[in-house]
């Protein structure tokens, strides 16, 4: 099995009280685990209420419970995506159970996102957001109801509240680092 991927270093810069510019804390990222894909690491980084924000607004991601930013806001998610398994039989098994619990939970996971297990990938799945995708190591597939693009370390996709989902055939873990801003459709 693929080694998953260190925990996401976070730094952030502020203000001193004469207005300074300073390195205000440095630290891990915490996980979050997605039951529908235990194997899956996800880290909300940064996250504002509002776009514009105030400068020194704080970081807002604590309000981020799923994919969603806040209220008209933005966050900034980084996900390592698991390899999905390479032999086709084992991988058939592996998405098969995986649209299995996706179904079985029932449920938009929260405004704005809605999910569609019966589509080219148990993943798929489409947010009232604008994204911007930035594989940031390794590869993954970006599956779209029609056609899919293979996308490697570098890569920039733009992600315009299309349904969509992320299949990681690569036999090694993936991080991507996704900013999310609401939007309107």
């Amino acid at each position: 099995m693929a080694n998953q991927l260190p925990a996401p270093r976070r730094v952030i810069t502020g203000f001193d009280a004469s207005g300074q510019s300073i390195l205000e804390s440095d630290t891990i990222s915490e996980a979050h685990v997605n039951p529908l894909r235990p194997a899956m690491r996800s880290y909300n980084v940064w996250g504002t209420s509002a776009i514009p924000c105030a400068m020194r607004e704080p970081d807002q991601s604590g309000t981020v419970d799923g994919i969603m930013p806040p209220k008209n806001g933005s966050v900034l998610h980084i996900v390592d995506y698991p390899p999905e398994p390479a032999d086709p039989a084992e991988r058939e098994k592996y998405l098969r159970e995986m649209r299995e619990r996706v179904k079985k939970v029932e449920r938009a996971p929260e405004p704005g996102v809605k999910r569609y297990p019966d589509g080219p990938h148990p993943g798929m799945h489409e947010t009232d957001t604008i994204d911007y995708a930035i594989v940031m190591s390794g590869e993954i597939w970006a599956i779209m109801d029609k056609g899919e693009t293979l996308l490697k370390t570098g890569d920039i996709l733009m992600q315009r509240g299309t349904s969509h989902g992320w299949s990681n055939r690569s036999g090694e873990y993936c991080r991507v680092a996704f900013v999310l801003v609401e939007a309107k459709r």
